[in-house]
């Protein structure tokens, strides 16, 4: 099966399984995200309480971590919840949002690396550079660097962690450490949505929780994603109008156009 295959395949798996998608992320994407998830097929859950992550972990089918609106309690939380997650063998998508912007948030997102086997970390290139280089900065949660820039430090990450990297830009670069994915899909008005890559990153989750392949299934999601954006784009010339279409796209994306339209390099 080649990657196009694989990627139509894995949208089949997740329309018929509706994956649980436990998501611990920010305030001001909750809802974009969730309605993102529900019109790929997943069943997205928003949980962050320390009380209770342990239990919604136990009936996930993956964990997301997004690190945009941080507190103390949850990165508890968070913690708790890897933990969880990696006992019970489903997915960790850590998404480092603003790392390099504060101590704090740098601090945080090596905190989570460190206490738990995380899957496949998204962010973008000065996100990715900011975990490995304390003198890396981003603009709030804005890259300054475009991903070229960060791919060598992706391989290396990849391999301290032996987790999946993907950098996300004009191109996308995903990587094991050993084998590396380009993905070329998306358009210029996703970034002038919020939340967009925090949207990627839930939906590589739920790639995930239905195929274990985390390089393969990372592509694929970026693909998807970066599809319905083109898609959208072609019905609607702003941004409001954009978000909702963009929506409307990841609902009705079909199996067969994923195939056919996603730009994949190896």
């Amino acid at each position: 099966m080649n990657l196009h295959e694989y990627a139509g395949e894995t949208l089949k798996k997740i329309r018929a399984q509706k994956p649980l998608i436990h998501n611990i992320t920010n305030y001001v994407v909750m809802n974009y995200t969730a309605n993102a998830l529900l019109a790929c097929g997943a069943s997205p859950v928003m949980a962050h309480a320390y009380n209770e992550v342990r239990e919604m972990v136990g009936i996930a089918n993956a964990l997301v971590i997004n690190i945009g609106t941080l507190e103390e309690e949850w990165i508890r939380s968070m913690i708790i919840a890897a933990s969880e997650a990696n006992k019970k063998g489903i997915p960790i998508i850590l998404d480092p949002v603003g790392v390099g912007a504060t101590n704090f948030r740098t601090t945080a997102a090596l905190r989570i690396l460190r206490a738990a086997k995380i899957s496949v970390i998204r962010g973008n290139a000065s996100e990715i550079l900011a975990l490995t280089d304390s003198h890396s900065q981003t603009k709030g949660v804005d890259s300054q660097h475009g991903v070229d820039e960060a791919t060598d430090v992706a391989l290396e990450l990849s391999l301290r962690y032996n987790a999946v990297v993907a950098v996300t830009g004009a191109t996308d670069v995903i990587t094991d450490g050993n084998a590396t994915i380009k993905v070329s899909n998306g358009h210029s008005l996703m970034s002038y949505v919020t939340g967009t890559g925090c949207t990627a990153t839930a939906l590589i989750g739920t790639f995930c929780a239905v195929e274990s392949d985390y390089l393969k299934s990372a592509a694929s999601a970026l693909a998807y994603f970066g599809i319905a954006g083109e898609l959208a784009a072609k019905e609607a010339i702003a941004p409001g109008s954009f978000m909702i279409a963009l929506l409307d796209k990841l609902y009705s994306i079909t199996p067969v156009e994923l195939e056919q339209y996603a730009k994949f390099a190896i």
